[in-house]
């Protein structure tokens, strides 16, 4: 058998997944920046027809962003972290290396069905589970593919013992299965009743039941696609690019089974002040805050790798990317709980404070974890130094000035909001009509979308720097140990 120190990973199918990131990356974003700048000026939305409309392309924009950029730079990870970690390689196995390829194909033919359906307007009206049923079967026969791949390739490991990364991608494949399945069940109505287009289909429950089957998945999708894998990423990066072994290892099984046994019951918060049972708003609101524990032990655990090396924030960008990225997943999962109290919540509710919540972990904690995954995989992957450390420093200000405008911008949009539509004259009649909160928001839209279009060019940047990496930066003879190469 193989020496463990001399085997040769075969990393095509973490390339190919690589470039799908960057690429989805910057569609679903760019999209994004168009939607940011049609709320500051309406007029934006009549660019195309209906196509160009906000309904139109903001599930475009959010499915691009979740299962386009963060799925493929998942599995990206995927295929480079299992490899090294269970000691095996891909090529090894030609079924597995088979079923990697068709994962990757499959994915992209039902990436392009999607595309195609949202632009024409076909859609089952759900957050985050816009896609009919013909489109969910496909997705299902991926998500297997994946899992075979996981499990297949943990079966023929050469390390015994799973270290805590894949802990958590079992748990993504695992989690998001049983959410998917479950919110995703459809009645096809010309099937059963004759009635409608051939792909039309609906919920198999209704009302108060839809609300909570599908709010129980909307927040476990984020848990189990933006937090989860993201976990396992900087488990092995951060470690692999500092040198430093990671602080405690029984604080990250301690955090993995909080997160995996509280995250799954916070999806009632979504629901707060409706006909759901008040019993599972409360249930909702009293789990997220005591998310804060494991989602705290996670990032605190992080920073803590870093104890006695912290100049390398300093010499290292892609350290630099990570720990600011551990930051704002304090930040994102100490605002999520705040907003999950009832009384905090009967004024955030429907207000622009919720997408700078969800946005300052998307852009901050999920992209920029991202973005060093794939540039310290870059010079393992193609023998080559990172092309410009510069222009990922000029990167990293950038994009972090864009997310500071954008989040603070719907911090004071969201609280001016509640605070107007509730605010009352001394008849108690209402003090403002709606088009009164429009107006004074008008501003803070505008900032929302600079800060994204900062954070496009940064993302521009990013891309740039990976594709010269991977086609026209010096070589290396020899694989890094820690911290990765890169030209000044």
């Amino acid at each position: 058998m193989q020496s463990s120190n001399m085997i040769n990973y075969d990393y095509s199918v973490a390339k190919c997944f690589a470039i799908a990131t960057i690429v989805f990356g910057i569609v679903g974003m760019a999209i994004g920046v168009l939607i940011a700048f049609q709320m500051a000026y309406p007029e934006l939305n009549y660019l195309a027809g209906e196509y160009s409309t906000f309904g139109r392309l903001r599930p475009l924009h959010t499915d691009a962003v979740i299962f386009g950029f963060i799925l493929s730079g998942v599995w990206s990870t995927w295929y480079y972290i299992g490899q090294r970690v269970l000691k095996v390689s891909m090529a090894e196995s030609p079924f597995l290396m088979f079923m990697g390829k068709l994962h990757f194909w499959l994915y992209i033919v039902g990436v392009a069905v999607v595309v195609v359906t949202l632009f024409m307007g076909i859609t089952t009206s759900k957050e985050y589970a816009e896609f009919e049923w013909p489109i969910d079967i496909v997705i299902v026969l991926i998500w297997v593919i994946w899992g075979m791949g996981i499990f297949g390739l943990i079966g023929i490991r050469r390390e015994k013992t799973l270290y805590i990364s894949i802990w958590y991608f079992i748990a993504t494949f695992l989690g998001v299965a049983m959410l998917y399945l479950f919110n995703n069940m459809a009645v096809p109505t010309y099937f059963v009743a004759g009635l409608g287009k051939w792909y039309h289909s609906v919920s198999m429950y209704a009302g108060t039941n839809d609300a909570m089957v599908q709010w129980w998945y909307g927040h476990n999708a984020v848990a189990f696609v933006f937090t989860v894998p993201i976990i396992a990423m900087v488990y092995y990066f951060l470690p692999k690019e500092s040198g430093q072994p990671v602080f405690s290892y029984k604080l990250s099984l301690l955090s993995f089974w909080g997160l995996m046994f509280v995250y799954l019951w916070a999806g009632g918060h979504h629901l707060l002040y409706s006909t759901v049972p008040d019993w599972v708003q409360t249930m909702g609101s009293i789990f997220s805050v005591v998310l804060i524990l494991p989602s705290w032990g996670s990032a605190i655990n992080m920073l803590l790798t870093m104890k006695g090396e912290w100049g390398q924030l300093k010499s290292n960008p892609l350290i630099k990317f990570m720990i600011l990225a551990s930051t704002f997943y304090m930040f994102s999962t100490i605002e999520g709980p705040i907003q999950a109290i009832k009384s905090v919540n009967a004024l955030a509710h429907f207000t622009d404070w919720i997408p700078g919540h969800v946005h300052d972990g998307t852009l901050g904690w999920v992209g920029f974890m991202i973005i060093a995954s794939l540039l310290h995989m870059a010079p393992r992957m193609f023998k080559r130094e990172i092309y410009s450390k510069k222009l990922l420093e000029a990167q990293f200000w950038i994009q972090t000035t864009g997310i500071v405008l954008y989040f603070s911008s719907m911090w004071i949009a969201g609280i001016t909001q509640g605070m107007m539509w509730r605010a009352a004259d001394q008849y108690g009649n209402l003090a403002y009509s709606f088009i009164d909160t429009v107006n004074v928001l008008h501003p803070y839209y505008t900032i929302r979308g600079v800060g994204g279009l900062l954070y496009l060019v940064g993302f521009f940047m990013f891309s740039y720097n990976f594709y010269k990496t991977m086609t026209a930066s010096k070589a290396i003879e020899e694989e890094p140990q820690s911290a990765s190469p890169m030209a000044a």
